[in-house]
């Protein structure tokens, strides 16, 4: 996932080296009632930057407890960077007076700028990631109810839509989820990536090219020079019979006669060393 920011991951990177020296809501060793006193005598970038380090373990908690159900290819460190955008905004909007803990305050505007983030980052609109996931809750409610999976006709019946509303529906829920070429493509982390597995097919099979050669080099072994050439030109530089002729300083329909007479040869020749050419 590509943050709008480039300083988003600097202030991330930075800052959560500093989480693995801290407990779980804070450091122990600064009083936050006299973080909060400062700031509210002097709202200065410098007295919110050290509520921020104060604070910054609820990001990283909350951050490691969504990334948990997100799919891999959304990374820990971009939900961190977007985290402590709630976090200073929560800081900045937050009234002692109220007598709310700000821990608490904290994580709900934490959780917010995150998903916040997501949604804005992700390509498949609100409304088909909804109904996705509508979609995939009557699949399992439908099976644990009929002991099997449910038929288009069933589900239809049960969304109260048509069959062809329906498979619009799954079409549409298949582009929801995507996957990462990068990531291996098992388990192990010493698994290729999965780019690395997908065929090219713009490739052709190096295998293939070499038989061709073979072929060419044994059914041209027992031709001359001149028929041999007339072979090479026609079949691996796809010349007509007039630039082959114009070549060889013959006339096109001497060299017709000519590939006539040699695929004849050829043809023979190869039925008698099928065996031999066969590809294994």
């Amino acid at each position: 996932m590509k943050m709008r920011s480039s300083s988003r991951r600097r202030y991330s990177n930075s800052s959560s080296e500093r989480l693995t020296r801290k407990s779980k809501w804070g450091s122990e060793k600064i009083d936050p009632i006299e973080l909060w006193t400062r700031y509210q005598r002097d709202p200065s970038d410098s007295n919110r930057n050290e509520l921020v380090e104060h604070y910054l373990p609820i990001v990283r908690y909350t951050a490691e407890r969504m990334a948990a159900t997100l799919p891999q290819s959304v990374e820990l460190d971009d939900l961190i960077s977007a985290g402590l955008f709630g976090l200073i905004e929560a800081i900045k909007s937050f009234d002692l007076d109220r007598g709310v803990k700000f821990k608490t305050f904290a994580s709900w505007r934490v959780r917010g700028a995150i998903l916040d983030d997501l949604r804005h980052n992700d390509w498949v609109p609100r409304l088909v990631r909804t109904k996705a996931t509508k979609l995939e809750k009557l699949l399992f409610q439908a099976e644990a109810d009929l002991g099997r999976p449910a038929t288009d006709l069933e589900l239809a019946s049960m969304m109260g839509v048509s069959i062809k509303a329906l498979r619009t529906l799954m079409h549409e829920a298949n582009a929801t989820t995507i996957c990462s070429l990068n990531e291996a493509a098992t388990d192990n982390q010493d698994a290729s990536c999965r780019g690395d597995l997908i065929e090219d097919t713009r490739i052709e099979d190096p295998t293939l090219d070499m038989h061709r050669k073979d072929v060419m080099a044994a059914v041209t072994k027992e031709l001359n020079l001149r028929e041999r050439m007339i072979v090479m030109l026609y079949y691996s530089d796809e010349l007509t019979m007039k630039e082959i002729g114009l070549t060889l300083g013959l006339s096109e329909s001497r060299v017709c006669q000519l590939h006539t007479r040699i695929i004849g040869r050829l043809r023979s020749r190869l039925g008698r060393r099928q065996d031999e050419l066969a590809v294994t």
